[in-house]
């Protein structure tokens, strides 16, 4: 364990304005360790950063903020991790920009195990969190931690997919991790913070910047064997993570959908640019290559083709399909009057059989 004057002199190099993680690991090359680089002489400095910066260096990083940390740090749970520690995730010692320091919430020992990376879309279908969770629980059950970015929808199904299989999961945030965003997921990020782990890179107090979210996206791809994406449109921030984790040379997979989902033409385009397509949580495994550490608990595709028994309402699936469809079509298909189809659909939609989508029309979920 680091001594505490050590965490100190990182703080006081990493909390620095203008001076960013090239730049650091440039010093840390040229003079060791942040200690020598604090201490030493202007002339030497500017020889790797630019004057203005090289004097912000001689002067330190704000007190208010290094004390704040230091006294976050008296919390067992917590830990600042540096690219000095054994520990640090080996998987982020192989992309172009690993973070200089990483804030830590949580277990620890979850870094050393093998990751996968699950995103998707923020307004996923009810199908699409079903994926997510059921993917996300029984790779974790295969020794995978799942990572993901504690978004609403599809990051936050993986993680408590995650969180129920025996190699947990964690969070990469886009916030310091005394901020919990969104907030509604506070109860998730308390759970995490128990059972698995958050991660950021941006120090305490950092407030939600839209700029940050894609950046931190480099470490949920980093720090993992693979990306898993679950549902995206076209513009999906989750593409963002994909092209990523192409750029690290991490494998890319995707779970295909209906032609007609805007949600499915995300992982489309990727199946079509090479990505693996995954039905199930086999696939997975063979594409990373990996042996369960675990027993795999992969129920993944029974969970999604088990026969449910025929009852009044969900005879009205046979007629509905997975392509959206109105309640007219509805009716002339199975010969109901509008009145019963609308009550069967209101139905499915409570239990999650069935998705509403604009324009009037429902697709089958389930």
């Amino acid at each position: 364990m680091k001594q505490a004057t050590d965490i100190e002199s990182w703080l006081n190099l990493t909390l620095i304005d203008g001076l960013g993680g090239e730049s650091i690991r440039r010093l840390l090359i040229a003079f060791g360790n942040p200690a020598a680089i604090l201490a030493a002489p202007m002339i030497a400095l500017e020889r790797l950063v630019k004057k203005p910066i090289a004097a912000r260096i001689k002067q330190g990083a704000d007190r208010n903020k290094i004390t704040n940390a230091m006294k976050w740090l008296e919390d067992p749970a917590n830990a600042i991790i540096t690219l000095a520690d054994t520990d640090y995730p080996a998987q982020l010692l192989n992309i172009a920009d690993p973070p200089p320091v990483l804030y830590f919430k949580g277990r620890r020992e979850l870094l050393q195990l093998p990751a996968l990376a699950v995103v998707g879309s923020r307004n996923a279908t009810p199908q699409g969190l079903l994926n997510a969770e059921a993917f996300s629980e029984a790779s974790s059950n295969a020794g995978l931690c799942i990572i993901s970015g504690m978004a609403l929808g599809i990051d936050t199904a993986a993680h408590h997919g995650g969180l129920r299989g025996a190699a947990a999961s964690i969070a990469i945030i886009g916030t310091g991790l005394d901020i919990v965003y969104p907030a509604r997921n506070h109860p998730l990020a308390h759970k995490l913070a128990k059972e698995g782990a958050l991660i950021s890179e941006f120090p305490l107090g950092t407030p939600a910047i839209g700029r940050n979210f894609p950046r931190r996206n480099r470490i949920i791809s980093g720090m993992s064997q693979g990306c898993l994406v679950v549902e995206a449109a076209l513009q999906s921030g989750s593409l963002i993570t994909a092209r990523q984790a192409l750029e690290q040379g991490r494998e890319v997979m995707a779970i295909p959908g209906s032609i007609h989902s805007p949600l499915s033409k995300g992982c489309h385009a990727l199946i079509k640019q090479g990505a693996k397509l995954v039905e199930n949580t086999q696939d997975i495994l063979d594409e990373l290559n990996f042996l369960p550490l675990f027993h795999p608990g992969n129920n993944t595709e029974k969970k999604q083709t088990d026969p449910v028994e025929p009852s009044e309402d969900t005879v009205l699936l046979e007629h509905l399909g997975y392509d959206s469809v109105d309640i007219d079509t509805l009716c002339a298909r199975s010969g109901l009057t509008a009145e019963v189809v609308s009550a069967m659909l209101l139905t499915l939609e409570l239990d999650g059989r069935v998705s509403s989508l604009p324009g009037g029309c429902y697709q089958r979920v389930q």
